[in-house]
């Protein structure tokens, strides 16, 4: 099972609100998750994001592949290099 760690769409038309997820490379995007462990808000000036440094480093560990949007979140807060 490849498991990857991407967004997940949240939030009405127009203003995205997202989750960081761990899934099965499988599911639709705003389908089944194993384990959330984030938020990411782009509608503020700057971005905001929230993420549990511990399950990110756990599952990348693990072997999930971040997608390229949460490899750049996660640069940001630190986690990756």
């Amino acid at each position: 099972m490849a498991v990857k760690i991407r967004l997940r769409r949240m939030g009405y038309k127009r203003n995205p609100i997202y989750r960081i997820v761990v899934a099965d490379s499988r599911s639709p995007r705003d389908g089944k998750f194993i384990d959330e462990i984030g938020t990411y808000n782009p509608n503020t000036d700057p971005s905001e994001f929230k993420v549990d440094e511990e399950a990110a480093k756990k599952w990348l560990a693990s072997g999930a592949q971040p997608t390229a949007t949460v490899d750049k979140i996660f640069k940001l807060a630190g986690i990756q290099k």
